[in-house]
């Protein structure tokens, strides 16, 4: 099973296993990635990396204040909208 955890709008943690989804993951990886996330400031290309990511996945979690799981649309939009509340 492929799942992938978020917090504060980027990737937090992930356990894969299938080699799609460690390509996928690689991309996103190779843009570079700090140490912790909440120090990471995801690129456009990043965003996109990770988003695609997202459509290979079992399971999406996300941990900011709920620790809800949730599907591939509701991550993307978690991703593309996050910091941007007013």
């Amino acid at each position: 099973m492929d799942s992938i955890t978020l917090k504060w709008g980027t990737l937090k943690g992930w356990d894969i296993e299938s080699d799609e989804a460690s390509k996928a993951l690689q991309k996103y990886a190779d843009f570079g990635m700090s140490m912790w996330c909440a120090t990471q400031h995801d690129t456009p290309e990043q965003k996109q990396a990770l988003i695609d990511a997202l459509f290979l996945m079992d399971e999406i979690w996300l941990l900011d204040w709920e620790g809800k799981q949730v599907n591939a649309e509701e991550a993307k939009e978690y991703i593309l909208n996050y910091g941007n509340e007013k």
